[in-house]
């Protein structure tokens, strides 16, 4: 690797280690709101999963999806660029599951072998990284250690669903800000990078995936927060249902802050 590598790797650290230092992880997915998109990410992923079959997890935070395969019984391993977060998941593990971790760097997993994994996750590094060049390099390392017949999981967190999140939720003042371009209605990429529908399926596509699956991770959960998080158990689990039966639906595809691609390769 050279200086200038070594020099990005290390930027891109200390970059979303900031990020991670004001917006804490471990509490995203813990309210009712907030853990429909995991459950709906979980979902997903099973319907794939096999006994015996190896995971990787790029981006995995503070080790949620980490730890609930791992003690499912997969083994699991897990890359974090955060040293913190990397810490926090070693702090966890326990001898009866099969979860390692380590510090690293979604473009280059060089000390990953080829072909190595049944089931990739990505539910990170794409929120993170400027440009179109990281994004399809970490997008061929993914497709690089990922088995033949595997399936790759890619989130990406909705541009134009922030934007009514945003007004709607958080500034009042949203739409008169600074915070998106008016004609294009691109929301600036800080801290966070948003991507359109059109743009995930390009840099899927570009990197010759096939896509088999588009999914409203939390679709409206973010936008009607205060009103899932006051439900009851009985309620909850009916807004689940309904969830689980529109997050599918092409026509709901867009409405979601969170937005999960399933790929696979071509000759998978």
């Amino acid at each position: 690797m050279s200086i200038k590598e070594e020099y990005c790797l290390e930027s891109q650290e200390n970059k979303v280690s900031a990020v991670y230092d004001v917006f804490d992880e471990s509490l995203r997915l813990a309210s009712k709101a907030g853990r429909v998109e995991f459950l709906t990410t979980v979902r997903q992923i099973e319907k794939y999963l096999k006994p015996g079959m190896r995971i990787l997890d790029l981006g995995p935070g503070t080790g949620e999806y980490s730890f609930y395969f791992a003690k499912k019984g997969f083994e699991v391993t897990a890359v974090e660029i955060v040293e913190k977060h990397v810490k926090q998941i070693k702090e966890k593990i326990t001898e009866d599951i099969s979860l390692e971790v380590f510090q690293g760097n979604a473009v280059d997993l060089s000390v990953l072998e080829d072909k190595s994994y049944d089931v990739v996750l990505s539910f990170g590094p794409l929120y993170h990284f400027l440009k179109d060049e990281d994004k399809l390099t970490h997008i061929k390392e993914v497709k690089r250690v990922c088995k033949d017949n595997g399936k790759m999981f890619f989130a990406f967190i909705s541009n134009d669903m922030v934007i009514t999140t945003e007004a709607m939720c958080y500034n009042p003042n949203y739409f008169k800000s600074e915070n998106y371009n008016h004609e294009t209605f691109k929301v600036v990429d800080e801290p966070f990078v948003f991507h359109t529908v059109d743009a995930c399926r390009n840099l899927i596509n570009t990197s010759a995936l096939k896509i088999i699956g588009e999914v409203a991770a939390d679709g409206l959960s973010e936008l009607l927060a205060n009103k899932i998080n006051s439900m009851d158990d009985k309620s909850y689990e009916a807004w689940l249902n309904y969830h689980f039966y529109c997050c599918e639906k092409p026509e709901f595809f867009g409405a979601s802050n969170h937005l999960l691609f399933i790929a696979e390769k071509f000759n998978g």
